[in-house]
């Protein structure tokens, strides 16, 4: 079962038909969606800001997710993949994007609907990545624009497909 660890007064809040791997760790202020998998190895700790995760979200193995105390917080919107060891840290993510495995989202940024951050990249503080760009490097730079179909097509696919790998560990 999930580490879910109360803190400070708040409790976190799973949303209905979320899988929750066996050693994920959630703590504090957290909301998490309906039909969102948090994978194996993940942290989301909601200790000193708060985190909102929207629906079909996948926060694949090994994932952080942290914030700065009284400064920024952590949105993800529908419909979003984050990688395999991925940090999120007091960013905003929009409904359809996904983050790359490896990938580091600093604070105060912002990854637009639709938009993908390439494997290993590094979104400095306060970056602005508009909708259905691609952006990949350390720094992460503008690469090109994707087009929102396939964007869109490519990113729900991902979120049914963890949708479905969650239910085979409740077979």
């Amino acid at each position: 079962m999930a580490l879910i660890i109360p803190l400070r007064g708040f409790t976190p809040e799973i949303g209905h038909d979320t899988f929750l791997a066996q050693n994920a760790t959630i703590i504090g202020d957290v909301k998490i969606g309906e039909q969102c998998s948090i994978w194996f190895n993940t942290v989301i700790r909601g200790d000193v800001n708060s985190i909102r995760i929207g629906n079909r979200v996948n926060i694949q193995d090994g994932s952080v997710l942290h914030t700065l105390y009284q400064k920024s917080t952590i949105e993800i919107g529908d419909d979003v993949s984050v990688g395999h060891n991925v940090t999120l840290h007091g960013c905003k993510i929009h409904p359809l994007a996904l983050i790359g495995m490896g990938a580091i989202v600093m604070d105060d940024a912002e990854v637009g609907e639709g938009a993908l951050v390439a494997a290993g990249s590094v979104v400095l503080s306060r970056t602005k990545i508009g909708p259905n760009e691609l952006w990949a490097g350390a720094p992460a730079k503008f690469v090109k624009m994707v087009d929102p179909a396939q964007s869109q097509e490519l990113n729900r696919k991902i979120a049914a497909n963890y949708l479905m790998y969650s239910r085979w560990y409740s077979e």
